[in-house]
């Protein structure tokens, strides 16, 4: 009998970590010291962000999600990322998603790079970025963080060009420090020449950080250093989750094999590729024949149910 060819993706690459060192600038009380940190860190992530692995996507989709929890906490709000992940995956196409599904939209948005044109944002960014963070970003604005963007690129470090991108949305919209963060990203990730941004500041920046944001003529310095721990815990974290889903990638790839379903080797990458899956049915295979195929990889250990309940059900490495 002759097998059939499978289309399965080579392992994910590993990657050096960031130096035992770098990990304490998060919480160095020494500025230069986090600083110092945190650009080692943010080293450590460069040839994860410019590594064209399908788990590269999967890992962006998941800080994406601690960044818009992050900020629904900041906001007082209820969801946590399972209730956000809800939002997103079991919404029907159409359907409004909510104010905080709109918000993991809009750091999924950031994570694909889909705004991003060849030296700035795309013309339309204020209207979709508008509509998912609920803010209005008007003619002066949008001018004045694409200034703001592009001096960052031209001469500014990368955490100063952030934190200046951050403080001027901050300064400009009050009301809308989800935006803030968003452009912080964005200006990081410029600098950087990363062609996507990487969620990263969001989940790491902490409450009373935001006061060190001064006005026009305030001192940006302690606002800057602000920034600098919290990319520093950010990137440390971020090289931690990649290395995690490595892991729990290297497990579904070695068990892969196993699955018979025709559909199977679509699933597997869509698995290392998709924060989570519905068991729905696929080109061939029926909607039981995908619960099933789902059932045995959570049995081999190689995906977890990402919910815990009994009925819609979502999977996910």
């Amino acid at each position: 009998m002759i097998s059939r060819l499978r289309f399965l993706p080579e392992p994910p690459p590993s990657f050096a970590p960031p130096p035992d060192w770098a990990r304490t600038g998060g919480r160095a009380e020494d500025n230069e010291n986090a600083v110092f940190c945190a650009g080692a860190a943010l080293a450590a992530l460069h040839s994860i962000v410019r590594d064209e692995h399908p788990l590269t996507k999967l890992w962006r989709q998941r800080l994406a999600l601690a960044s818009a929890a992050a900020i629904v906490r900041l906001q007082g709000r209820p969801e946590d990322e399972a209730t956000l992940r809800d939002h997103l995956y079991l919404t029907r196409p159409g359907d409004d998603p909510g104010p905080a599904g709109k918000l993991l939209k809009a750091w999924r948005v950031l994570a694909e790079g889909s705004l991003l044109g060849p030296s700035s944002l795309k013309a339309d960014w204020p209207v979709v970025l508008g509509e998912l963070l609920s803010v209005l970003i008007d003619t002066g604005v949008r001018e004045a963080i694409e200034v703001t963007l592009i001096a960052g690129v031209e001469g500014r470090s990368p955490i100063e060009a952030a934190a200046s991108a951050a403080a001027t949305s901050l300064n400009l919209r009050r009301d809308s420090r989800p935006l803030a963060l968003w452009v912080a990203d964005v200006a990081l990730a410029r600098r950087l020449s990363w062609r996507r941004p990487v969620p990263l500041l969001a989940a790491h920046l902490k409450r009373e950080d935001f006061r060190l944001a001064a006005g026009p003529n305030g001192d940006s310095t302690p606002w800057r250093e602000a920034c600098a721990r919290a990319y520093g815990r950010a990137a440390v974290a971020a090289f931690d989750l990649y290395a995690d889903l490595a892991r729990r990638a290297e497990r579904l790839l070695a068990v892969a094999p196993k699955l018979r379903g025709k559909d199977a080797d679509t699933a597997v990458l869509q698995l290392l590729s998709e924060d989570a899956l519905t068991a729905q049915p696929g080109r061939t295979t029926s909607d039981r024949s995908s619960r099933r195929l789902f059932e045995r990889l959570v049995e081999f250990g190689a995906v977890r149910e990402l919910t815990g309940r009994p009925t819609f059900r979502l999977y996910g490495l």
